[in-house]
């Protein structure tokens, strides 16, 4: 069922490449509906919001009953199981916990010269969340998206989920009211984007936009980038589980299911040293798959994307995973601590055999937005910083001027930008 690689055949770094170079990317007909929806949100606002949200949705609804109620949040809280809404406020406080540590200060320093220089770190005044809500309800993203947002200090959080044929989730809006959204709609799609990104008369304009969604919600996401700020394209979801053979292979096994369970594109690799592991954790898969309730998108994952990696060692493991720079890592073996500096690239880092990825879903503390295809390599998790902005300091006195008022006017001088040498020079001659 899963394909078997072996890192020392000629052709492997071929056909790791083939493996990688699945994409989400859109086909040009995606491209042009999103375009189509955004341009129509824009023009018409509502009336268009309303238009594709009944139809996508297959709603009736009208744009009074486009919001949920603050008393509606507190009726879904009230009314979930208690042991839900106390795993829920229990994840909520270590997610809470973890980004508090983020949290950047305006900072300044005076330079020699008397110059004060500086930064100065503010939030964001308006966010929006996207929450998926088609095939499956995602409370954990709720509280994954706006809880850094209420610690970095963002005022305004209005969250999005699309209800389709009006079947709202008590667990996500229950998980709403938990984290604090200042504002929840029952929109999704390329329209709920289109109308974060430009306002209409009932959907504040926000800006910046996070928060996973389909390949419509990320086209849409891309299109709209420059106009709102956004976190990053999501694509599927991505696992590499780095095994020494220590752990149980039904563990490693249960991974890669939990990772190929959210639909049919996710991606899960096994890299190994151990040949007979390998062949253990396969025997895991086959025994365990019948008896997974989503046994049918976890095959059809695992044929698609999933692989196993023979290596010499754990050092060509590393290697690999530089390559692959998946959005979770695992690393399965006896003495995570020690492999870790040799990894560079990856979202997430899993370390032993008992930290299993479905713990950073959910309640271990830091963010389950990830960077996936490839981009841990240059991007970073989800986090406080993504809704905090920098703006930089800079004072300067009669005296403490001179010296870089001198330098900037040379500078200037040398790109023939003449004012921009005066400007300086007025403040250098000043008696």
């Amino acid at each position: 069922m899963i394909k078997f690689f072996d890192a020392s055949s000629d052709d492997f770094q071929q056909s790791l490449q083939t493996l990688l170079s699945a994409t989400d990317e859109p086909d040009q007909k995606i491209v042009d509906t999103v375009l189509d929806i955004i341009r129509d949100v824009r023009e018409k606002g509502d009336e268009a919001l309303i238009d594709y949200t009944n139809h996508f949705d297959r709603r009736k609804t009208t744009v009074d009953k486009l919001e949920i109620s603050q008393q509606q949040l507190k009726d879904a809280l009230a009314n979930i199981p208690d042991n839900i809404r106390q795993s829920l406020e229990h994840a909520a406080m270590r997610i809470k916990n973890f980004h508090e540590k983020q949290i950047q200060s305006t900072w300044t320093y005076e330079d020699n010269e008397g110059n004060i220089l500086g930064q100065k770190v503010t939030p964001l005044d308006k966010v929006g969340v996207y929450v998926p809500g088609g095939k499956a309800a995602y409370p954990s993203s709720v509280l994954m998206n706006i809880i850094p947002a209420k610690v970095a200090g963002v005022e305004e959080i209005i969250m999005v989920v699309p209800t389709p044929e009006e079947k709202t989730n008590e667990m996500v809006l229950a998980a709403a009211t938990i984290a604090g959204a200042t504002r929840v709609f029952t929109i999704g799609g390329a329209q709920a984007v289109a109308a974060l990104a430009y306002g209409t008369e009932t959907v504040p304009r926000v800006d910046k936009i996070v928060g996973p969604g389909n390949i419509y919600v990320a086209t849409a996401k891309r299109q709209v980038f420059g106009v709102v700020g956004i976190d990053m394209i999501a694509g599927p979801s991505e696992v590499v589980i780095v095994s020494d053979g220590s752990s149980n292979p039904d563990w490693v096994a249960m991974d890669m299911f939990a990772q190929a369970e959210h639909d049919e594109e996710a991606s899960a690799i096994l890299i190994c040293p151990d040949q007979s592991y390998i062949e253990s954790v396969e025997k895991s898969v086959q025994k365990l798959l019948p008896e997974i309730e989503r046994a049918e998108i976890i095959k059809a994952s695992l044929i698609k994307n999933g692989a196993f990696i023979k290596v010499a060692d754990l050092d060509e493991a590393a290697e690999i995973v530089n390559k692959i720079a998946p959005e979770h890592l695992e690393l399965s073996v006896n003495d995570p601590e020690a492999l870790l500096p040799m990894i560079r690239h990856a979202g997430a880092i899993f370390m032993g055999n008992y930290a299993a990825e479905t713990l950073g879903d959910y309640c271990a503390g830091p963010n389950h937005v990830l960077p996936t295809a490839r981009t841990a390599r240059f991007s970073s998790p989800l986090g406080v910083y993504d809704f905090q902005k920098h703006s930089s300091l800079i004072m300067s006195n009669s005296k403490s001027v001179t010296e870089i008022a001198d330098t900037a006017s040379i500078l200037a001088r040398g790109e023939g930008l003449t004012a921009h040498a005066r400007s300086a020079e007025y403040r250098r001659d000043a008696e």
